[in-house]
Order: structure tokens, then C-alpha cells, then sequence
């Protein structure tokens, strides 16, 4: 519960159900009937597997779901399996009324050893519940959130996106600086398990909101040149409560006016993956440097790039902190203190 309610970062919360052998089907059979399946499942409930296979003599996914929703069945009858597809392509449930929505088991198979694991979370934890506007070419909440966390930014001091689009990265600094709790605005695949503690779940949800500080203690500014960019932020950080946390302005990066003690800049700017974008975008991240060494020094610089070419382009000593994906594109969190003009 408090790791579905409190983790940043995290795309799920899985909770381990079983881990054993098996190198024949009779024998995943026998051992998956006396797996606990009513501590997840309800009687009717849809199920959906989400198998993978390596090295071991069972290898066949969809074969080691038949046999897996066959237990399920025969424990507690009436279970209806999840929609069409193959176990790759099942997604985790989505519906939010409790008669329907699927629970989903991640199962992992190495050499033989099978590892079973029902999800906890049901829809991503970066589906925090406000961002329902999106722009061209949106960042995940966790991705902006883990961008934060690695700069080691706490909240007292500013922070600053030239390059907000639909306002993540400033909402998820809000969220972080006022101490709110990421999955208070959502609900969980764990509600719907059989025994659920609902007085403890309220108990956790009490106790997180009176965590939560009035207002953040330093200014968090964002700003886009695209104006449906901004009201689309300015709409998701009111569905966030964060609203008079954050000032979002329509300016180019060029227009910036940041707040005047240092902070930190943290940014998702274009990556430049269209070849007919990368000259422009490369002339983007030069004077998005230019203007932090004239109005930015002793800030830090947090932000993403897919392109060492383009993050040279800003002329500042990065440092690595981490590599991800974005939207299947490999990229590289970078940081680095801007420093005072001679």
C-alpha cells in the first residue's frame, strides 16, 4: 500500500505469489492448484498472464498460461481468462469498476524456475490521475519525477523548465516540494483483493495528506513558446491541486527571466530524432546554453537528451546520471553546474 501510494519512479508494484521448479506440464499443474489465487482473485473475476520464457523446457508462453488460468479456475471456479492475444500482448487492466477489471500475474520463467508475481498496481503508476492534456510529445510523471530526484532537489530551492510542454516536470517538482503523496488521485489493483484492509488503506491516505505543506516554499516556473502547451499545463496542474505552486508562461527559452537565487534546471527539450528537425534543434540546445551561462550561473542543469552531438551543442560539463527510455527512444539523464561568466 505505501509503495503503490508513495513511489515516484516505480511503473508498478508487483507482489511475489509463488516460486518454484517445474519441467513438465503436469507438474505446473499440480504445483499452480496450490498457489493462494483467492488472496488476488475474486470469484468471476477476469485474469490475464503476462508470461515470459527463457532457457527452460517449458518455453511455450501461451501453454504455460493455459495451464496457469486452468488453476485459477479449478481454485475458485467461474474465473473468466482475459480478453484475446497472445500472453505478450495482454495489457494490465484499465477499467475501473471492480466486477470487470482484470487482474493481471506477471510470470517469468529462467531455466526452469518459475516466478510468479500478481500485479498490485493495475494502471502505471505515472497515471497519477491529473495529466488528462498532453503535449506534442509528453514525458512521463516518472520520468520527470526521477529527473528531480536524481538532481537531489528538495523543494527549497527554485526550479525552472524552459521547456515545460504540458507541465510535468514542473507539477511533479509541486508534488514533491509540497510533500503530496504521487498516488493519492488514483486507484489500485489492490483495492479489489479479497481481504483488503480498507480501514488500514484510509489509516495510510489519512496519515499522507496530513503530511502535505500548504504551499511549496520556492518559486517553480515553467514556460513554453507553444501556448496550447501551456494551458494544457495550466489545466493539469489544477487537476493536480498545484495550481498556485507553479507559474507557467508562454516565452521562448531565449525570454526566460528565472527567479534570482540559484536552483535548478531541469528540462526535456526536443530530442531531434526527425532528420529534418535536427539542425533547428541543434540551434536550439546552443542557445538554450547561451542563455544559461548569461542568466543561469551557479544553477544546476538537470535534463534528457537522446544525442550526445545535441547536449554538447550546450556547452556546459555534463555528467551522467542514468539512461532510460523515452517513448522507446534510448536516453541519457545529464547534469551540470553553470558556471559564473569571467
Amino acid at each position: 500500500m505505501r509503495a503503490n501510494l508513495w513511489l515516484r519512479t516505480a511503473s508498478r508494484v508487483l507482489v511475489r505469489v509463488a516460486r518454484f521448479k517445474a519441467t513438465a506440464f503436469y507438474d505446473l499443474e499440480r504445483i499452480a492448484r496450490q498457489i493462494p489465487w483467492d488472496r488476488f482473485v475474486s470469484n468471476g473475476q477476469p485474469v490475464e498472464f503476462r508470461v515470459t520464457s527463457r532457457k527452460s523446457k517449458l518455453y511455450h508462453s501461451d501453454a504455460i498460461e493455459e495451464r496457469l488460468v486452468g488453476s485459477v479456475e479449478h481454485v475458485l471456479g467461474g474465473v473468466r481468462s482475459g480478453v484475446g492475444g497472445t500472453s505478450r500482448d495482454l495489457q494490465p487492466p484499465t477499467d475501473a469498476n471492480a466486477h470487470v477489471a482484470r487482474q493481471l500475474f506477471v510470470v517469468r520463467v529462467l531455466r526452469d524456475e518459475f516466478l510468479i508475481s500478481a500485479d498490485s498496481s493495475g494502471n502505471h503508476l505515472h497515471m497519477r490521475g491529473y495529466r488528462e492534456a498532453v503535449g506534442k510529445a509528453p514525458l512521463r510523471e516518472t520520468l520527470a519525477a526521477a529527473l528531480l530526484l536524481a538532481s537531489d532537489w528538495d523543494g527549497q530551492t527554485p526550479l525552472l523548465d524552459p521547456f515545460c510542454g504540458s507541465g510535468t516536470i514542473a507539477i511533479e517538482g509541486a508534488l514533491l516540494a509540497r510533500r503530496i503523496a504521487p498516488g493519492l488521485k488514483r486507484q489500485f489493483a489492490f483495492t479489489r483483493w479479497p481481504g483488503m484492509n480498507l480501514g488500514l488503506w484510509r489509516k495510510l491516505t489519512s496519515a499522507a495528506i496530513a503530511e502535505q505543506l500548504p504551499r511549496a516554499t520556492a518559486p517553480i516556473v515553467g514556460s513554453d513558446r507553444d501556448a496550447g502547451a501551456i494551458a494544457a499545463a495550466r489545466a493539469n496542474a489544477e487537476r493536480a491541486g498545484v495550481q498556485a505552486d507553479v507559474q507557467l508562461e508562454v516565452k521562448p527559452v531565449s525570454a526566460i527571466e528565472p527567479p534570482e537565487s540559484p536552483g535548478l534546471v531541469a528540462t526535456n527539450p526536443p530530442y531531434g530524432v526527425r532528420v529534418g528537425d535536427r539542425t533547428s534543434v541543434r540551434d536550439l540546445y546552443a542557445r538554450l546554453g547561451q542563455v544559461l551561462r548569461r542568466r543561469c550561473a551557479d544553477w544546476t542543469v538537470a535534463l534528457y537528451s537522446a544525442s550526445p552531438r545535441l547536449s554538447n551543442e550546450v556547452r556546459l560539463p555534463f555528467d551522467e546520471m542514468f539512461r532510460t527510455t523515452n517513448g522507446g527512444i534510448l536516453i541519457a539523464a545529464l547534469k551540470a553546474r553553470v558556471p559564473r561568466l569571467a
